[in-house]
């Protein structure tokens, strides 16, 4: 197999270029490679210790000296290895202006994917901040919180334009019944005034018919 022999090919230059003392003395630093992940806070495979100062590394037995080597640069800790999101990212970007989202790429119910009681609780939560909203404003009363509240629970209003709409349309009937009152309260006053006024003079009227009738009649007994 040619894969095989490449390989076993490979291992052989390399044990040839390396100095088989370092790796000697390399395979020893166990205890230099724990202290030094422990200094700096990272994983063992982030440690890199210097192959061609094997032989000071290895007479470092504190995490001081092991600090003195990371100042001197023979320890250092290995750069993060890249993961990038930016494929992520632009993936992300595409669902949401709706590419990847076909039906081949759904797993799970549409219940499953957005349950119906999220949507609800959500929907009921707008409804009842602006409801609050409009009570704290003195836009509405408590009467008509109460029943809009109780109106909103029963699935009256879809969403947050129709319950302003319902609540414009509410304030403007009772504001046109209220115009309506008073200008039927007027029109009573009016005729009422009037009603009044006109007894007046009928009692006027009969005052005068009487008292000249009282003045006639005792000319004529005469």
């Amino acid at each position: 197999k040619q894969w095989y022999q490449r390989r076993v090919r490979g291992v052989l230059n390399y044990f040839n270029t390396t100095n088989t003392s370092n790796l000697l003395r390399m395979s020893s630093l166990k205890l230099q490679k724990r202290l030094s992940a422990s200094v700096m806070k990272c994983g063992r495979k982030k440690v890199w210790l210097d192959p061609n100062e094997a032989s000071e590394i290895s007479n470092a037995n504190s995490r001081q000296n092991i600090k003195k080597l990371i100042k001197d640069g023979l320890i250092i800790k290995k750069p993060q290895t890249v993961h990038s999101r930016a494929r992520c990212r632009k993936n992300r970007e595409a669902r949401r202006m709706g590419r990847h989202t076909g039906a081949g790429k759904r797993k799970g119910t549409a219940n499953a994917r957005m349950p119906e009681k999220v949507i609800w609780m959500r929907r009921m939560r707008v409804l009842r901040r602006l409801l609050k909203k409009y009570r704290e404003d003195k836009k509405i009363d408590k009467h008509m919180y109460h029943a809009l509240y109780l109106q909103s629970k029963g699935n009256i209003f879809k969403n947050k334009r129709v319950l302003m709409e319902h609540i414009h349309k509410k304030k403007a009937e009772s504001a046109r019944l209220k115009t309506l009152q008073e200008q039927a309260e007027a029109r009573r006053n009016r005729s009422k005034a009037a009603h009044e006024r006109k007894q007046a003079r009928n009692a006027q009227k009969h005052a005068e018919i009487f008292a000249h009738i009282e003045d006639n009649a005792p000319e004529e007994e005469s």
